[in-house]
């Protein structure tokens, strides 16, 4: 296949590169007073160097695809959607719904601040990334994370399949309603943290916040640190082994809690059967 080079060009008209195949667009700029859309939809073995993108819906439909040291704006709506097979590596993604509905996606050494980035989305790997926004990752599976930094509101609800280590999460109301997913040896601060989640574990973690993990089945802690939780574990199955003092414990459904240290220990719920027990040897140093 012949391999086109498009070099320091501007496009701002509506489908300036629609259906590409086989293209290195390098140093370019899509952006201008024609305010076009979907410059390269429906586009197959792309490869997009050192750009600058102010538009929107460029990337749509697109097949093996792959993008560095560029520069998506806040204006850049809806970059990437419905597109297989694509690596984005040392590139900024400022605009809103990034990507959705996409499959088969490596990101690494990124920024990204996006509101609702990555709904619907499989078998995405994400590395030494740094991410701002709400409704993160929604109802997505097989996603493996590792040394990710996150900040914002309502993160991985409704995902699957799907494995985080290294990472840093600052999130309210994360995994809600998670199942099948292994975070390790992270933290994870924010409110209400994985309610209704099923088969969740969390090993050489630190969770920190207001009243997490209740209403949760099958839900294990592997020796992970507490802070500031209250409240935690109502209505939950769960087997934990936790190395700091908690500030209480309410209801769990069934499954053993052993802490060195618990402040209070709430049972007033007759359906209430799980064990807490206290070890001062579980204690952390």
């Amino acid at each position: 296949m012949e391999i086109k080079i498009i070099k320091e060009m501007n496009f701002d008209e509506e489908r300036a590169l629609y259906g590409s195949n086989g293209v290195v667009v390098d140093s370019c700029r899509f952006d201008g007073p024609a305010d076009g859309e979907s410059a390269l939809k429906e586009s197959r073995n792309v490869e997009v160097n050192n750009s600058f993108f102010n538009l929107r819906y460029h990337f749509w439909h697109d097949d093996n695809l792959n993008i560095t040291g560029s520069e998506m704006t806040d204006k850049c709506r809806a970059a990437l959607w419905y597109t297989n097979n694509a690596t984005i590596s040392d590139t900024n993604l400022y605009g809103i719904k990034a990507l959705r509905e996409c499959s088969n996606i490596r990101i690494n050494d990124c920024d990204i601040n996006s509101q609702e980035f990555g709904w619907s989305v499989q078998d995405i790997e994400m590395k030494d990334t740094t991410v701002q926004g709400e409704y993160f990752m929604m109802r997505s599976e097989r996603l493996k994370f590792d040394n990710v930094s996150l900040k914002g509101k309502y993160s991985f609800q409704y995902i699957t399949d799907s494995v985080f280590e290294n990472c840093n999460f600052d999130t309210k109301d994360a995994f809600w309603h998670a199942k099948n997913v292994v975070v390790r040896n992270s933290v994870v601060k924010g409110e209400y943290l994985a309610w209704y989640c099923e088969n969740v574990t969390f090993e050489n973690c630190t969770i920190i916040g207001t009243q997490p993990l209740c209403y949760c089945k099958g839900l294990k802690l592997i020796n992970c640190k507490m802070i500031d939780t209250d409240l935690a574990f109502e209505k939950s199955e769960v087997e934990a082994t936790v190395l700091t003092p908690v500030i209480s414990i309410k209801n769990p459904k069934a499954g053993v809690i052993t802490v060195p240290e618990v402040s209070e220990i709430i049972m007033d719920d007759p359906e209430a059967k799980g064990e807490v027990r206290i070890d001062n040897k579980a204690a952390c140093a």
